[in-house]
Protein backbone atom coordinates (compact mmCIF):
# COMPACT_ATOMS: atom_id res chain seq x y z
CA UNK A 1 0.00 0.00 0.00
CA UNK A 2 1.31 3.54 -1.48
CA UNK A 3 0.79 6.66 1.37
CA UNK A 4 1.53 9.81 0.14
CA UNK A 5 4.43 11.70 1.72
CA UNK A 6 2.02 15.00 2.02
CA UNK A 7 0.03 12.77 4.69
CA UNK A 8 2.94 11.39 6.46
CA UNK A 9 5.05 14.71 6.62
CA UNK A 10 2.83 15.36 9.49
CA UNK A 11 4.09 12.93 11.17
CA UNK A 12 7.18 13.64 13.48
CA UNK A 13 9.39 10.68 14.49
CA UNK A 14 11.90 9.96 16.72
CA UNK A 15 14.66 7.03 16.90
CA UNK A 16 15.99 5.16 19.44
CA UNK A 17 18.81 2.47 18.82
CA UNK A 18 22.56 1.92 20.44
CA UNK A 19 23.39 0.57 16.69
CA UNK A 20 24.43 3.68 15.31
CA UNK A 21 24.45 1.94 11.71
CA UNK A 22 20.81 1.03 12.42
CA UNK A 23 19.36 4.36 13.70
CA UNK A 24 21.35 6.27 11.00
CA UNK A 25 19.29 3.93 8.27
CA UNK A 26 15.89 3.90 10.03
CA UNK A 27 16.18 8.37 10.00
CA UNK A 28 17.93 8.13 6.43
CA UNK A 29 14.82 5.65 5.12
CA UNK A 30 11.80 7.44 7.26
CA UNK A 31 13.23 10.68 6.02
CA UNK A 32 12.90 9.45 2.29
CA UNK A 33 9.38 8.63 2.84
CA UNK A 34 8.32 11.81 4.30
CA UNK A 35 8.29 11.35 7.47
CA UNK A 36 9.82 14.33 10.09
CA UNK A 37 12.69 12.49 12.20
CA UNK A 38 12.75 14.82 15.26
CA UNK A 39 15.62 13.37 17.11
CA UNK A 40 17.78 10.30 17.60
CA UNK A 41 18.97 8.72 20.88
CA UNK A 42 21.18 5.63 21.21
CA UNK A 43 19.58 4.80 25.19
CA UNK A 44 16.46 5.02 26.95
CA UNK A 45 17.04 8.31 29.10
CA UNK A 46 18.41 10.41 25.46
CA UNK A 47 14.32 8.58 24.02
CA UNK A 48 13.01 10.37 26.97
CA UNK A 49 14.85 13.20 26.79
CA UNK A 50 13.35 13.86 22.85
CA UNK A 51 10.07 12.58 23.53
CA UNK A 52 9.67 15.27 26.25
CA UNK A 53 11.63 18.22 24.19
CA UNK A 54 10.31 17.70 20.22
CA UNK A 55 6.55 16.09 21.33
CA UNK A 56 6.86 13.73 18.40
CA UNK A 57 3.71 11.31 16.90
CA UNK A 58 5.66 8.30 17.17
CA UNK A 59 8.41 6.59 18.91
CA UNK A 60 10.48 3.89 17.05
CA UNK A 61 12.14 1.76 19.89
CA UNK A 62 14.86 -1.05 20.25
CA UNK A 63 14.34 -2.76 23.32
CA UNK A 64 18.22 -3.71 24.21
CA UNK A 65 19.61 -0.98 24.78
CA UNK A 66 22.71 0.41 27.35
CA UNK A 67 23.62 0.10 30.10
CA UNK A 68 22.61 -3.45 30.18
CA UNK A 69 21.03 -4.56 26.95
CA UNK A 70 18.41 -6.32 28.24
CA UNK A 71 15.46 -4.00 28.44
CA UNK A 72 16.28 -0.67 28.61
CA UNK A 73 14.10 0.02 25.24
CA UNK A 74 10.84 -1.47 26.89
CA UNK A 75 11.35 0.71 30.33
CA UNK A 76 11.16 3.26 27.82
CA UNK A 77 8.53 2.43 26.12
CA UNK A 78 6.26 1.96 29.20
CA UNK A 79 7.51 5.63 30.31
CA UNK A 80 6.15 7.10 26.99
CA UNK A 81 3.14 5.22 27.52
CA UNK A 82 2.36 6.83 30.62
CA UNK A 83 3.68 10.30 30.35
CA UNK A 84 2.92 10.72 26.91
CA UNK A 85 -0.09 8.55 26.01
CA UNK A 86 -0.63 10.59 22.43
CA UNK A 87 2.28 9.19 21.16
CA UNK A 88 2.12 5.55 19.06
CA UNK A 89 5.03 3.39 19.72
CA UNK A 90 6.69 0.71 17.28
CA UNK A 91 9.30 -1.70 19.24
CA UNK A 92 11.77 -3.57 17.63
CA UNK A 93 13.39 -6.72 18.96
CA UNK A 94 16.59 -8.59 17.11
CA UNK A 95 14.54 -11.98 18.51
CA UNK A 96 11.19 -13.24 19.16
CA UNK A 97 9.92 -12.32 22.87
CA UNK A 98 6.50 -13.48 23.51
CA UNK A 99 6.84 -11.92 27.10
CA UNK A 100 7.91 -8.44 26.04
CA UNK A 101 5.17 -8.74 22.98
CA UNK A 102 1.93 -9.08 25.30
CA UNK A 103 3.01 -6.28 27.58
CA UNK A 104 3.13 -4.14 25.46
CA UNK A 105 -0.03 -4.84 23.53
CA UNK A 106 -1.58 -4.83 27.12
CA UNK A 107 -0.57 -1.01 27.34
CA UNK A 108 -3.23 -0.14 24.65
CA UNK A 109 -3.72 1.07 21.55
CA UNK A 110 -1.26 2.41 18.95
CA UNK A 111 1.51 -0.10 19.31
CA UNK A 112 3.27 -2.40 17.58
CA UNK A 113 6.08 -5.21 18.46
CA UNK A 114 8.21 -6.07 14.99
CA UNK A 115 11.36 -8.11 14.28
CA UNK A 116 14.00 -6.00 13.52
CA UNK A 117 14.26 -8.27 10.03
CA UNK A 118 10.82 -6.91 8.62
CA UNK A 119 12.98 -3.76 8.55
CA UNK A 120 14.26 -4.62 4.71
CA UNK A 121 10.72 -5.04 3.57
CA UNK A 122 10.75 -1.56 3.30
CA UNK A 123 6.83 -0.98 1.78
CA UNK A 124 5.90 -3.52 4.53
CA UNK A 125 7.37 -1.77 7.21
CA UNK A 126 6.44 1.97 6.23
CA UNK A 127 2.76 0.49 6.01
CA UNK A 128 2.88 -0.70 9.84
CA UNK A 129 4.10 2.44 10.71
CA UNK A 130 1.15 4.23 9.39
CA UNK A 131 -1.02 1.54 10.82
CA UNK A 132 0.29 1.82 14.62
CA UNK A 133 0.09 5.72 13.90
CA UNK A 134 -3.54 5.41 13.00
CA UNK A 135 -4.55 3.55 15.84
CA UNK A 136 -3.55 -0.33 15.27
CA UNK A 137 -2.01 -2.43 16.89
CA UNK A 138 0.76 -5.12 15.31
CA UNK A 139 2.14 -8.08 16.18
CA UNK A 140 5.25 -9.50 14.49
CA UNK A 141 3.77 -12.82 12.32
CA UNK A 142 6.96 -14.63 13.62
CA UNK A 143 5.20 -13.97 17.03
CA UNK A 144 2.04 -15.15 16.06
CA UNK A 145 3.58 -18.14 14.47
CA UNK A 146 5.12 -19.46 17.42
CA UNK A 147 2.11 -18.69 19.69
CA UNK A 148 0.34 -20.74 17.50
CA UNK A 149 2.66 -23.92 17.54
CA UNK A 150 3.11 -23.42 20.72
CA UNK A 151 -1.00 -23.66 21.33
CA UNK A 152 -1.84 -27.17 23.65
CA UNK A 153 -4.78 -27.90 26.07
CA UNK A 154 -6.58 -25.80 28.60
CA UNK A 155 -6.94 -23.46 26.09
CA UNK A 156 -9.45 -20.71 27.00
CA UNK A 157 -10.13 -19.95 22.85
CA UNK A 158 -11.93 -23.75 22.87
CA UNK A 159 -15.07 -21.59 22.18
CA UNK A 160 -13.90 -20.72 18.94
CA UNK A 161 -14.23 -22.61 15.84
CA UNK A 162 -11.13 -23.54 13.48
CA UNK A 163 -11.77 -20.73 11.07
CA UNK A 164 -12.32 -18.31 13.72
CA UNK A 165 -9.03 -18.75 15.27
CA UNK A 166 -7.27 -18.62 12.07
CA UNK A 167 -8.82 -15.03 11.69
CA UNK A 168 -7.62 -14.28 15.30
CA UNK A 169 -4.09 -15.36 14.38
CA UNK A 170 -4.26 -13.11 11.33
CA UNK A 171 -5.90 -10.09 13.73
CA UNK A 172 -3.21 -10.66 16.02
CA UNK A 173 -0.79 -9.54 13.31
CA UNK A 174 -2.57 -6.18 12.96
CA UNK A 175 -4.35 -7.40 9.54
CA UNK A 176 -7.64 -5.02 8.94
CA UNK A 177 -10.98 -7.34 8.21
CA UNK A 178 -9.77 -6.70 4.72
CA UNK A 179 -6.54 -7.79 5.13
CA UNK A 180 -7.94 -10.91 6.76
CA UNK A 181 -10.41 -11.65 3.77
CA UNK A 182 -7.12 -11.11 1.46
CA UNK A 183 -5.39 -13.61 3.57
CA UNK A 184 -8.10 -16.25 3.18
CA UNK A 185 -9.41 -15.82 0.00
CA UNK A 186 -12.97 -14.87 1.53
CA UNK A 187 -15.11 -11.51 1.17
CA UNK A 188 -14.69 -8.79 3.61
CA UNK A 189 -18.06 -9.24 4.74
CA UNK A 190 -17.35 -13.40 5.48
CA UNK A 191 -14.78 -11.92 8.10
CA UNK A 192 -16.68 -9.12 9.55
CA UNK A 193 -19.51 -11.99 10.73
CA UNK A 194 -16.38 -14.33 12.19
CA UNK A 195 -14.98 -11.12 13.92
CA UNK A 196 -17.98 -10.65 15.62
CA UNK A 197 -18.93 -14.01 16.36
CA UNK A 198 -15.19 -13.78 17.87
CA UNK A 199 -15.85 -11.08 20.09
CA UNK A 200 -19.33 -12.48 21.10
CA UNK A 201 -17.85 -16.00 22.28
CA UNK A 202 -14.94 -14.69 24.09
CA UNK A 203 -17.64 -12.51 25.75
CA UNK A 204 -15.61 -9.14 25.57
CA UNK A 205 -17.07 -6.02 26.82
CA UNK A 206 -19.37 -3.92 25.20
CA UNK A 207 -16.80 -1.18 24.05
CA UNK A 208 -16.22 0.45 20.72
CA UNK A 209 -15.03 -2.41 18.29
CA UNK A 210 -11.66 -1.36 17.55
CA UNK A 211 -10.44 -1.33 21.67
CA UNK A 212 -12.51 -5.17 21.69
CA UNK A 213 -10.65 -6.30 18.78
CA UNK A 214 -7.23 -5.18 20.92
CA UNK A 215 -8.81 -7.49 23.77
CA UNK A 216 -9.58 -10.05 21.39
CA UNK A 217 -5.91 -10.22 20.49
CA UNK A 218 -4.75 -9.83 24.03
CA UNK A 219 -6.71 -12.88 25.04
CA UNK A 220 -5.68 -14.89 22.09
CA UNK A 221 -1.57 -13.96 23.05
CA UNK A 222 -1.91 -14.59 26.82
CA UNK A 223 -3.57 -17.93 26.00
CA UNK A 224 -1.27 -19.47 24.04
CA UNK A 225 1.45 -18.10 25.75
CA UNK A 226 -0.30 -19.58 29.11
CA UNK A 227 -0.55 -23.09 27.55
CA UNK A 228 3.75 -23.12 25.92
CA UNK A 229 5.14 -22.27 29.47
CA UNK A 230 6.11 -18.45 28.43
Amino acid sequence: MAFEASAALRRSVVIADDDVLLREGLASLLDRHGFSVTGLADDGSHLLELVEKTSPDMAVVDIRMPPTHTTEGLAAAREIRVRFPRVAILVLSAFVEVEHAIELLASGERIGYLLKSRVTDVEEFIETLHRVYDGGTVVDPAVVQELVAAHRRKDPLDVLSPREREVLALMAEGRSNAGVAKALWVTEGTIEKHVRSILTKLDLPETDETHRRVLAVLTFLEAASSSSGG
